[in-house]
This record gives structure tokens, sequence and C-alpha cells, in this order.
């Protein structure tokens, strides 16, 4: 699985690769604002999805539906932890099925 700190560098790199047109668009800023734009760009796709950005990025690094699943199921724990929740109580709470 990839590192938790190589994960969103990752995903704005294949959501860059995945749009060439972006790219194409913003080739003449300097390095900054590109990765700017690019950011923005990405968010916005979560947007239109419908989801978070962090699952976006998920969605783009994972190598299969299995590692997708584990690392959203770690997401949501760390968020759980981090809200001092019970594990069950959460998954309740979020309607997600832990399984």
């Amino acid at each position: 699985m990839i590192a938790k700190e190589s994960r969103q560098a990752l995903a704005l790199q294949r959501f860059a690769e995945g749009n060439p047109q972006l790219l194409e668009e913003i080739r003449e800023l300097d390095a900054r604002e590109q990765a700017q734009q690019i950011h923005w760009a990405f968010e916005d796709a979560a947007q239109e999805q419908g989801i978070e950005p962090w699952e976006l990025a998920l969605q783009l690094i994972a190598d299969n539906p299995e590692q997708l699943q584990a690392m959203r199921l770690e997401t949501h724990r760390e968020v759980a932890e981090a809200l001092g929740m019970e594990w069950g109580e959460y998954c309740q709470f979020n309607e997600i099925d832990a399984q």
C-alpha cells in the first residue's frame, strides 16, 4: 500500500496526467501556479462527483477495489479516533459496512 504521506502527491500527479487539456492550459504558468491550478481542478472534480477530495485521491491511487476499500476504512478509522468515537458507533452513524 502507498504510504499515507505520499498519497496526495501521487493522486494529484495521476489527476494531472489524466487531464492533458488542463496541463496544456497551464503550461505557461510557473511551477507553483501550476501546482495550485491542478489542486483546484482536483478539488472541483471531486465536488462534481459528489465526493470528498480524499475519496477521489484514494480512487486515483488504489491498484484494485480491495486496496481502495482498505484505504477507505483506514481513513475512516483515523477520523473516528480523532473524534473520540467508538469504531462501531462511527460506522453506524456514517452507514459504513466495516466487513
